[in-house]
């Protein structure tokens, strides 16, 4: 008998751990479907590459995309101890505080504005450089600079050409313009919610973790969540939660184990099979997504980091990792980026880019003709296309059937052409043309709108944010109420990124491990 059993052991499954374990009294187990973080790639900064796909994903494809071609895309979702923070690009940035007042006046959120998730950012973040009252300094989650690239100082640099300010600090409060991304590293390693929170939690006696356990289902009875059904090899327990099972599965894993368990829209859970234990039609529903598109140069030499890929490079690299944790290895390769406007009209601002110092880092990607590139992707901050996370089956084992329906509206597309052509203007600024001897995707190609519209739908993907598919908030289509207490089942909350109401203007690890840290405090105080 566990005080709270936690499903999914990722960015907020580890925090959830870490915290609540600190009450000595509370006996609680952290359940994660894939295996330990011991794969030597999710450590050095640089190896996230490898890790878009791959046995440490759980190789989900969406759904055919009927506003792009019709394509399934890959859409990698961590299947590891750390989730996200063991696999993502390690880009530390938390959106404006816009987002989250938002959530607060506009959606019903109360207890969720910028200022009340200030404090939570703090307690989270071990800043090595900055401070002030925007800035934690001793927090689990290390947070440090790189040392960019050249190719990188030249982005910010053409940014800067094409009139943009530059920014030292994403998460001052104000985004807009260009400079260099902190990353959730620490002494030249990844810093992911494993390593942070959960690795330092795990000598405390009232804390389990186990690693390779498949849930199949929240066992529910007479409304109440009272454990879990796991698989372990092939033989099928429950486990009991006396006060609270916790799901942190994620935008897809949690909607889906919700679904299994007879919890979402009655009509979809008779067609596949599974008795409803509670009607609850916002499950799976909302889900939305940062798609975006990658412009992709031809270098003049060898300039960026894909020199690296030369065995005589790599070693010289491995070397300096080895002996001093600093020189390629230690970066993320996405080390600059930018925040502007598509739409003037809007007080933040609506796009974001991320600059890599290579070419075909990522899953689809491809390299370049002489293997010398740079990339930059960028996408529309706020889609206001929806989709839906649902089941094939009644069958755990099967992949549930994920629509991102990108670019249904198409007011995402008219933006995502703007960072496609903001993106294009940089690299034909004076700093990057230094360096740069050609652009090769798109290329000179695309001249006229339509041209933009086929290339878009022809290219774009996923950045790897989904959120939405459990909404925290009070109108019908919600699924958590304002603690994240499941609606209409006892002991059981949701607190992970399925529970953001719309996603944020950045990257969404480090506001999740912020919403975690609240959702600790809620439950601490509850108990």
């Amino acid at each position: 008998m566990y005080d709270y059993i936690i499903i999914g052991g990722g960015s907020a499954g580890c925090v959830l751990a870490a915290r609540l374990s600190e009450m000595p009294d509370a006996k609680v187990l952290l359940l994660e479907a894939g295996p330990s973080d011991t794969n030597p790639y999710i450590h050095v900064p640089v190896g996230f590459f490898k890790m878009t796909s791959g046995p440490l994903t759980w190789g989900f494809k969406t759904a055919p995309l009927r506003h792009a071609n019709n394509r399934e895309t890959v859409y990698p979702q961590a299947r590891v101890l750390g989730g996200g923070s063991s696999i993502n690009a390690e880009v530390y940035t938390r959106g404006c505080p816009e987002d989250y007042d938002g959530w607060a006046n506009e959606m019903g959120c109360k207890g969720w504005s910028a200022k009340d998730l200030q404090p939570y950012f703090i307690k989270s973040e071990g800043n090595t450089k900055l401070g002030g009252a925007n800035h934690g300094i001793d927090g689990p989650l290390g947070v440090s600079d790189n040392v960019p690239n050249r190719v990188s100082a030249a982005y910010v640099q053409g940014c800067m050409d094409i009139g943009m300010p530059f920014n030292p600090d994403f998460n001052s409060g104000k985004q807009e313009g260009t400079g260099f991304y902190q990353t959730t590293t620490r002494g030249g390693k990844r810093c992911s919610a494993a390593v942070g929170y959960l690795r330092p939690a795990l000598k405390r006696s009232n804390l389990e973790l186990r690693t390779g356990v498949f849930v199949s289902r929240i066992a529910i009875e007479n409304g109440k969540a009272t454990g879990v059904e796991i698989i372990e090899g092939s033989v099928k327990k429950i486990l009991t939660a006396s006060s609270e099972v916790i799901l942190t599965a994620g935008a897809i894993g949690s909607p889906k184990l919700m679904m299994l368990s007879g919890i979402g829209p009655a009509t979809h859970l008779h067609d596949v099979g599974v008795s409803v234990q509670h009607d609850l039609k916002g499950v799976g529903q909302n889900l939305h997504d940062h798609f975006s598109t990658d412009v992709t140069w031809v270098l003049n030499g060898p300039h960026s980091y894909d020199k690296y890929k030369k065995l005589h490079w790599k070693i010289a690299a491995g070397l300096e990792y080895l002996m001093f944790k600093s020189g390629p290895v230690a970066s993320n390769i996405v080390e600059a980026g930018a925040f502007w406007w598509g739409n003037r009209a809007d007080k933040t601002p609506d796009l974001q880019f991320h600059f890599l110092a290579g070419a075909g880092v990522e899953e689809g990607v491809g390299t370049v003709p002489g293997g010398n590139g740079a990339t930059c992707n960028s996408y529309y901050t706020r889609p206001k296309s929806r989709g839906s996370v649902t089941l094939r089956s009644n069958n755990p084992a099967d992949m549930p059937i994920v629509d991102p329906n990108s670019f249904a509206e198409p007011y995402d597309l008219e933006r995502h052409i703007d960072a496609i052509k903001i993106t294009q203007e940089v690299g034909h600024s004076r700093a990057m043309q230094k360096f740069v001897s050609a652009e090769h995707f798109p290329g000179p190609v695309c001249k006229t709108k339509q041209d933009y519209i086929e290339m878009s739908r022809a290219s774009a993907r996923s950045s790897y944010h989904p959120v939405g598919t459990c909404k925290m908030g009070v109108d019908d289509m919600a699924v958590v109420d304002l603690a994240m207490r499941v609606h209409g089942i006892e002991r059981l909350r949701i607190c992970d990124s399925s529970t953001m109401p719309r996603v944020v203007s950045s990257n969404t690890n480090a506001p999740t491990i912020a919403m975690a840290e609240k959702a600790a405090d809620l439950i601490r105080g509850n108990r």
